[in-house]
């Protein structure tokens, strides 16, 4: 990406800190899993092939802790919120491209089913219609949460409706697992995920 390249939104609007979700403070069962599944993605050497499909493993004394909570809205939103944009230094939540309203969690009926799955949904909304970078930003959403939360959850990332002018063609792009990991075996796109997922270790 050249550094002479015009920006697709020069000045964009940021949200103010009050404008933005409240972080609660909870136990995180799989904090050190999440920050090495992300980690995968900024060690990697340009000629690795990174399995964006890859869950991360939760051994099985995380899952006897009684005293943990279930996974859910606010825990998504936070997992991918500091992702950096890729044309702004600024994170994805104050951009206003990742809102919590717009992740949306469908557990299964019943919670005991080992082999129930959850859905996560994350609609984005681009900072202008135009946005040439909406594919990169849902990819980087996508690959966040696949390598953060536990297999049992099915990875959703779609532009929201009437946001972008090509929506249709991105969704089908983010939808698209053969494309999703031919794009991921591409140095200088990694190059770029890497870069704008450094806020999600610190």
């Amino acid at each position: 990406m050249s550094a002479a390249k015009e920006l697709d939104n020069a000045n964009p609007t940021v949200l103010s800190a009050s404008e933005l979700p409240t972080r609660r403070q909870r136990k995180d069962r799989n904090a050190s899993a999440k920050v090495e599944g992300i980690r995968a993605i900024l060690m990697a050497s340009p000629s690795d092939t990174l399995d964006p499909f890859y869950m991360s493993d939760f051994s099985d004394t995380d899952s006897d802790d009684s005293t943990i909570q279930p996974i859910d809205e606010q825990e998504i939103y936070d997992l991918i919120a500091p992702i950096s944009d890729p044309e702004h230094p600024l994170s994805l939540e104050s951009l206003g491209v990742v809102k919590l309203q717009d992740v949306h969690l469908t557990s299964p009926p019943d919670p005991t089913n080992p082999a129930g799955l959850s859905r996560v949904l994350v609609e984005l909304t681009p900072t202008v219609t135009h946005c040439s970078l909406a594919t990169v930003i849902g990819l980087g959403v996508r690959v966040r949460l696949e390598q953060a939360l536990p297999p049992s959850f099915r990875v959703e990332v779609t532009i929201k409706k009437g946001t972008h002018s090509q929506a249709e063609e991105v969704n089908k792009q983010l939808a698209d697992k053969e494309r999703v990991a031919a794009a991921l075996e591409n140095a200088n796109l990694m190059g770029i995920l890497r870069k704008m997922m450094e806020p999600c270790l610190e």
